[in-house]
């Protein structure tokens, strides 16, 4: 279930959200999300303040808060059915937790400096059913 603050931005039309586990590959996001998104929609960010670990007893990652740590990820904009979709996928053991990303000045590939947003939204287990 999101948080208020997630809840009220899916109603304006959607939302930045941080991919960190199974949806970085293409082919899971497709199939999870029912939508193929463009080359590219997906932008380079990292997390700071936060480390990816297991989820207790599954083969699925989760976030634990922890200091001097970077979670690297993509952020993608979603809304509507694709969003829905994920966030019936990711269950009830994850909610939508707002973060703040840190700005990817350089992207392979790309001329440039690239800015994901500040905020954002990742899927993060409640921490008891984080492993360490």
């Amino acid at each position: 279930m999101p948080t208020p603050a997630i809840e009220q931005a899916i109603r304006r039309g959607g939302l930045e959200v941080f991919l960190y586990g199974t949806l970085l590959d293409p082919a899971v996001l497709w199939r999870r999300s029912g939508r193929r998104f463009a080359q590219g929609a997906a932008r380079p960010a990292v997390l700071r303040g936060w480390r990816r670990v297991g989820l207790r007893g599954a083969p699925y990652p989760t976030l634990r808060r922890a200091r001097h740590h970077l979670v690297p990820g993509l952020v993608l904009r979603l809304a509507g059915a694709p969003l829905r979709r994920l966030i019936a996928y990711e269950g009830a053991a994850y909610r939508l937790r707002p973060v703040r990303l840190l700005p990817v000045r350089l992207l392979p590939g790309r001329r440039g400096p690239g800015r994901p947003p500040r905020q954002a939204a990742a899927w993060v287990a409640h921490p008891l059913l984080a492993g360490n």
